[in-house]
């Protein structure tokens, strides 16, 4: 009998675990026709892809589209001009579910899902940014493509504009252990918050920063900052 109360007990915990997943943006059962993101990293470029994953920021509207940054607890997911109303885009606020459709593509090594369209579900799911430093210069790093990472203890040694002003996007370039990686605050995803703005482009060489932002590629890590801590 003991036994069996024990079976009871483990079941009801494994039950109650994966109910919390399902609702916190786990790794829950997809619907019907959804790929896990493991099938979706496994899928071939240029085939056609459903996923569900949960909003975690986009970049600007503009003429029904919009730029979307996504992801579950199993990887990310970035969906590039992706058809949308400007009031749609309006509900796509950090944490919102949808269900994507589109066509897996590459471009200078970034992953991303093009000729998408979407529709809302229901559920909220928002990240928090994983420490991938120790993974810079390593393959590794590209495992965490498109997802919300930090990076800690970063030098600054070059800050520039796109088009030599400001305006547009800002170029950050901070080394760690002898090597140099390069950073971008993407214009249309928080160019219009001044005040991070402006903290990005009055960065000097020298300072040591603690760096968050989403794991962008462009002919290797590019990531899209979205806060900096100056130390």
């Amino acid at each position: 009998m003991k036994k069996v109360l024990a079976l009871i007990c483990a079941l009801s915990l494994v039950l109650a675990f994966t109910a919390c997943g399902s609702k916190d943006g786990g790794s829950e059962a997809k619907s019907e026709g959804v790929m896990t993101y493991a099938e979706y990293a496994a899928a071939a470029l240029d085939s056609e892809v459903t996923i569900e994953a949960y909003v975690q920021a986009h970049q600007s509207w503009w003429d029904n589209m919009v730029t979307v940054y996504a992801a579950d607890k199993d990887g990310a997911y970035f969906m590039y001009n992706m058809a949308c109303s400007e009031e749609d885009a309006a509900k796509l606020t950090p944490g919102t579910k949808i269900k994507v459709k589109g066509y897996k593509s590459e471009w200078s090594g970034e992953v991303e899902i093009v000729d998408a369209t979407f529709e809302f579900e229901s559920g909220n799911y928002v990240a928090t940014a994983k420490d991938v430093t120790s993974f810079l210069g390593k393959d590794e790093l590209k495992d965490y493509q498109n997802q919300f990472v930090s990076f800690k203890d970063m030098t600054v040694s070059a800050v520039s504009y796109k088009n030599g002003e400001p305006g547009d996007d800002i170029y950050v370039n901070f080394t760690k252990d002898g090597q140099e990686y390069y950073f971008c605050l993407e214009y249309y995803l928080n160019g219009s918050d001044a005040d991070f703005y402006n903290q990005v482009g009055s960065l000097t060489e020298g300072q040591v920063c603690d760096v968050e932002g989403f794991l962008y590629w462009y002919e290797g890590p590019n990531p899209h900052i979205t806060k900096v801590t100056v130390k």
